[in-house]
């Protein structure tokens, strides 16, 4: 994140001295200016001068007036604190969303009742079928830890009562992380793959699954479980067309330069069951003119079926605009828009 220099606002800053402050949008870097660059999470609030530690968070707590954690903002007025309100009010609804999504993504897994759905491999032996272990309340207390020399006649280590956040827990969880850590960081997986629902699933199924998951072979990965995601992957898209001509569609599409300097020119269909990735083609060579575009999108019209189209969606850049004009001609029914997001980043 980029800093801008600023400048405090306030009797009690030392002959004005500029001080650093992130370039954010966040409605609590209006309140507070970093005055150590070695300690960025130490604040100074414009209103009263009062310093914090615990970043900007904390200090819209401090203009809020949010009881127990930070004294409050003498100088704050009614305005101030609404403002700071709200954006905590944001952050706690959106954190709780995140949570709720990932609570609905762990119980789609159920690999003990669901049989027959398609994923199970007949050629895979599953060679352990022990439920996962339940940790009890004693086992907030205790690890276990045969290889140490500190352990008891059964294995079993005394570990003091944790004080906060089930300190047990999290130390488990935190070595566990570092197995996965490790594989991220040998195979060179892009760190973003960690927030994809399908590996939040995997995850959770080999919870369930318990000790003794042997992965796949390269070859099943290959072959038989490939064919099975792609059959599961075209009964998904047989749900959109279905959709499709139902209540109709938007095609969208983009194009890009990735890093090796290649032209990448994508379609996806959307409908009222979500975005679908229908094509996408790698024309470096080619003009992307308004003719060429067109033509592009009015092969995928025709697949998709011009009866089920209702509008075809891109930025409002001159050649897309010249693909419009060429649709209007021949599609007069099927509307172009322009994309709402480009059309404001570039007002």
């Amino acid at each position: 994140m980029s800093m801008d220099l600023t400048h405090i606002p306030s009797s009690e800053a030392s002959n004005s001295k500029p001080v650093l402050k992130r370039n954010s949008d966040d409605v609590g870097w209006d309140y507070g200016v970093i005055v150590d660059v070695k300690n960025k999470d130490r604040l100074r609030c414009i209103l009263c001068g009062n310093q914090y530690t615990g970043g900007v968070s904390r200090m819209k707590k401090h203009i809020a007036q949010v009881k127990g954690d930070v004294a409050a903002c003498k100088k704050a007025s009614k305005e101030d604190i609404l403002k700071c309100k709200q954006a905590l009010d944001e952050t706690t609804a959106k954190k709780k969303e995140k949570k709720r999504g990932g609570i609905n993504l762990r119980e789609e897994v159920n690999i003990v009742h669901e049989e027959g759905d398609g994923f199970e491999d007949d050629e895979v032996e599953l060679r352990s079928r022990k439920r996962p272990h339940v940790l009890g309340p004693l086992d907030r207390y205790t690890e276990i830890n045969p290889g140490s020399s500190d352990t008891t006649t059964s294995g079993f280590k005394k570990v003091k009562q944790p004080n906060i956040k089930d300190a047990i827990w999290k130390k488990r969880s935190h070595e566990v992380s570092q197995y996965l850590a490790q594989w991220v960081y040998e195979a060179g997986i892009p760190f973003h793959t960690i927030d994809n629902d399908s590996f939040k699933r995997f995850v959770e199924a080999v919870g369930q699954f318990g000790p003794g998951y042997e992965p796949p072979s390269q070859y099943q990965l290959r072959e038989p479980l490939l064919k099975k995601e792609v059959d599961r992957t075209k009964k998904l898209l047989k749900r959109q067309e279905e959709e499709w001509a139902l209540t109709g569609c938007s095609i969208m599409t983009d194009a890009w330069t990735d890093r090796k300097r290649r032209s990448i020119m994508n379609l996806c269909v959307n409908c009222k069951h979500g975005t679908c990735f229908l094509s996408s083609k790698e024309d470096s060579e080619v003009s992307h003119t308004g003719v060429y575009i067109f033509e592009y999108v009015d092969k995928f019209i025709e697949d998709i079926g011009l009866q089920n189209v209702v509008q075809v969606v891109t930025d409002n850049a001159s050649n897309n605009m010249a693909a419009a004009d060429l649709l209007k001609i021949k599609r007069p029914n099927i509307f172009w828009t322009s994309c709402g997001t480009h059309n404001k980043s570039h007002a």
